[in-house]
């Protein structure tokens, strides 16, 4: 099992993101950053680091922008 498979990680859809930020500056664990590729409108869209989501969801619910982006917090396993 991966580390993403057992840890909340966010998923940035990058041709919805249209670099407003609101998810970077929300992000307590500061795991967001502008990156630096171009999308097909013309924005540096934002990229997790891969490293630090809790799964709070504060940046999912500060986007304005519907499907840019989604927090998968896996679910745990029974033993």
């Amino acid at each position: 099992m991966s580390e993403n498979q057992v840890k909340p990680y966010p998923v940035i859809s990058p041709n919805n993101c249209k670099a407003c930020g609101r998810c970077v500056y929300s992000c307590r664990k500061d795991c967001l950053v502008f990156g630096d590729e171009i999308n097909d409108g013309g924005y540096l869209f934002v990229k997790y680091t891969g490293d630090g989501c809790t799964g709070c969801g504060d940046c999912y619910y500060t986007c304005p922008e519907p499907l840019a982006i989604e927090v998968h917090i896996p679910k745990r396993g029974i033993k």
